[in-house]
């Protein structure tokens, strides 16, 4: 069992716990005893340990094929494992001799005709996304390149196999141009000779408050089977146009300024103002019947902010809206919008705060189950990352919730939890919505026959025996979740709980088993 529908509820008829509460805001430390067999451990009892898998794949987008799977990411970085555990690179550096690619660097250096090297240095190729097109009968790539924050391109490729060589075929969208070097774009092509080019423009620059960077392409499936591109970063937002199969272009809609529709960059759907939001990634599911949207807020260094947000609409093209029923849309303070699923945190057998997790695809994997997929960097001083592979659940409330930690082979539990499985010793965080460097610690939590008793705080919780659900009240606010019991980093037996809130707060819960 994995989840429900949109709206299902506790079943009132069914057997439950029920405590009364009143939860401070911040994540707390309390004492006393369980009532549970598995009692938990202490801090000192706790072993600390890390994930490490000596694979850097930024921005990483999954594939699976044949039972294998594989990443693709930013500077032609990709690598493939059969676990989802072990990564092995067998692609690496934006230059000729990477195999990913045999014309990119070739004599025309078409991809970066327009965009040059970045304003860093070197050639920018980011955030590519592979998919198989049935009718094409080909692996297509749809890849960036860029110059600045507004100046980019998408870019799409195709290949026989999945590993490549990837041949790049053309660029689809231009975003940065001005009257004089729109000449150097499809613009005129797509939206006609006379087209007025002034519209995408503000004191004679590309108006990037409220047109897209064209960068972060990733395409996926409705429930149709028709394809569809998401794709933008930053600047004005994130936007969606339909591709098509035949060839691999986007269907360029009819111009709809009520819907928020452009012809050259499609249909807006989040973000804007420079506000931070990028990678999105959209996932159809077929058990919740929803959409989900997940981008990143912040910036991408380790003390940036990077965060992984959530949205979801019944439509491809929106409305996508959050866990307290709004969308992102020309706002000046956006961090309150977005369910925010992680961002820093620390856990008791972390050797180290796990830090800008982001840049995030999605995996519904021929196995049944649903994965994350992102880039995490660390509190160690660096900017140093590796790609992470955390399991998905589906609460009951449609939601989407991650496991506290990194994939090891965990299912659910079919029989479910019964009340006295909860008590003892646990460690709780809150992701709240902020956006910056600090750091959300876990903290003890003791549960004792059904109440959570500490200094500053008393409350409440549900849970539908014989069910992996479970639901804890917060100062008003309910947070449905799920259980599970999985192996940690450092290989203790853990049961956990991950919840979202309606205000759009994710709550981790982490018991550290006895043997």
């Amino acid at each position: 069992m994995s989840g429900v529908g949109k709206s299902s509820k506790l079943d009132k008829a069914r057997r439950k716990m029920c405590f009364a509460v009143s939860l401070a805001l911040a994540v707390f430390a309390l004492s006393g005893c369980g009532g549970s067999k598995n009692q938990g451990k202490t801090a000192d009892e706790i072993e600390q340990g890390a994930q490490t898998i000596g694979v850097s794949v930024h921005d990483p987008s999954i594939v699976e094929s044949d039972g294998k799977y594989y990443i693709f990411g930013s500077h032609m970085e990709a690598a493939q494992s059969d676990d989802l555990m072990s990564w092995k690179s067998f692609a690496s550096g934006v230059n000729a001799a990477n195999p990913l690619f045999d014309n990119l660097f070739d004599e025309s250096m078409e991809a970066f005709a327009f965009v040059g090297e970045h304003v860093d240095g070197g050639y920018a190729v980011w955030a590519p996304d592979v998919i198989y097109n049935e009718v094409m009968k080909k692996w297509v790539m749809y890849f960036s390149t860029s110059h600045d924050y507004r100046t980019s391109t998408i870019c799409f490729a195709t290949a026989d196999e999945i590993t490549g060589p990837y041949t790049y075929i053309d660029t689809l969208l231009y975003s940065g141009f001005t009257a004089l070097t729109v000449e150097n774009t499809n613009f005129k092509e797509i939206m006609g000779e006379d087209a007025n080019v002034s519209t995408y423009l503000s004191s004679a620059q590309y108006n990037n408050l409220n047109y897209p960077n064209c960068i972060d392409p990733t395409v996926f499936r409705d429930k149709d089977g028709k394809m569809w591109m998401v794709y933008g970063s930053w600047s004005g937002g994130i936007w969606l146009l339909e591709i098509d199969e035949a060839t691999g272009y986007p269907i360029h809609p009819e111009q709809d300024d009520e819907t928020h529709t452009d012809k050259y960059f499609g249909k807006y759907l989040i973000g804007g103002l420079h506000n931070s939001c990028e990678g999105p990634y959209i996932h159809y599911d077929a058990q919740t019947g929803w959409y989900y949207l997940l981008v990143s807020y912040g910036g991408l260094t380790r003390e940036g902010g990077y965060q992984i947000r959530c949205y979801r609409s019944e439509n491809v093209d929106g409305p996508y809206v959050d866990a307290a029923g709004n969308t992102f849309g020309y706002v000046t303070n956006h961090q309150e919008y977005g369910v925010k699923m992680m961002g820093n945190y620390i856990l008791p057998s972390l050797k180290t705060a796990y830090m800008a997790p982001g840049h995030c695809s999605m995996l519904e994997a021929s196995d049944g189950n649903l994965y994350l997929v992102y880039h995490q960097r660390f509190d160690n001083g660096s900017e140093y990352h590796e790609p992470r592979v955390h399991q998905m659940f589906r609460n009951e409330q449609g939601w989407l919730v991650a496991a506290p930690f990194a994939y090891s082979g965990e299912k659910l539990n079919v029989d479910g939890y019964k009340s006295g499985d909860i008590g003892g010793t646990w460690y709780f965080l809150n992701h709240g919505t902020d956006i910056g460097k600090d750091i959300h610690a876990a903290e003890a939590v003791q549960l004792k026959n059904g109440k959570i008793e500490g200094e500053t705080l008393s409350g409440m919780y549900e849970l539908e025996e014989g069910s992996v659900y479970m639901s804890v009240t917060i100062e008003g606010v309910e947070y449905g979740g799920v259980l599970i019991d999985m192996d940690d980093e450092a290989g203790n037996r853990t049961r956990c709980f991950m919840g979202v809130g309606s205000n759009n707060q994710t709550v981790w819960g982490v018991q550290y088993l006895d043997e």
